[in-house]
């Protein structure tokens, strides 16, 4: 059966076209290459939990207090940042279903890459929980496919913005986040105290969809 397209989002100020989920398999989304993106399945969990998502960077983005506030600067770093990051607490079944989705990449049998996403009603909006591309499959494109199916969602929900929350550290993600149209928002110089990332700040940063 063929795949069915709609235009749903945006990510450059472009349409971008995704799949519609077929008759044969209502949890696919479509097929890029040999990479096909889907809704995660209960089997998946296994996998996903053991998805390599550290990251190395020479380079952060320094909170610097300025005294009426704070300003972020992106600062070369010597040696290179290896970051691991630790494992979060499952706290997926405590989401509704039909307010929460996590969209995985496969190519053929394995998972390479997913994105988990969350809407609050209230406010409406679409928190990124997780977005997470095994290392060998990153600089291709799937980060990026993952994260227009999550502003999909957003759509879908009616969300006015996408949020989400990212070390200081972690520039490659960061400098992503910004080519994919998302803006700081916000930080907490706290956040990651007593945690394996005291040290660090949590950046908060936003995209707006209506």
């Amino acid at each position: 059966m063929a795949l069915q397209r709609d235009e749903a989002f945006c990510l450059d100020g472009s349409r971008l076209s995704i799949m519609k989920r077929t008759a044969n398999d209502p949890t696919a989304f479509g097929v890029q290459g040999t990479i096909t993106y889907r809704l995660a399945r209960p089997e998946d969990d296994r996998v996903l939990a053991k998805l390599d998502g550290s990251f190395t960077t020479d380079s952060v983005f320094e909170v610097v207090e300025t005294g009426d506030g704070f300003t972020l600067r992106q600062i070369p770093v010597t040696p290179p940042i290896h970051e691991v990051f630790p494992a979060d607490e499952d706290t997926k079944d405590d989401r509704d279903p039909e307010l929460s989705q996590t969209v995985v990449a496969c190519n053929r049998d394995e998972l390479c890459g997913f994105v988990e996403s969350s809407f609050e009603p209230w406010n409406r909006r679409l928190t990124i929980c997780d977005i997470q591309v095994a290392p060998v499959w990153r600089e291709k494109g799937l980060g990026r496919t993952l994260m227009s199916h999550a502003f999909g969602f957003a759509e879908e929900r009616g969300a006015g913005h996408v949020w989400l929350e990212v070390s200081n550290i972690n520039a490659p993600a960061i400098s992503a986040y910004l080519r994919m149209g998302f803006a700081f928002c916000g930080l907490d110089t706290r956040l990651y105290d007593a945690t394996e990332s005291a040290g660090e700040q949590a950046i908060f940063m936003a995209r707006q969809i209506h």
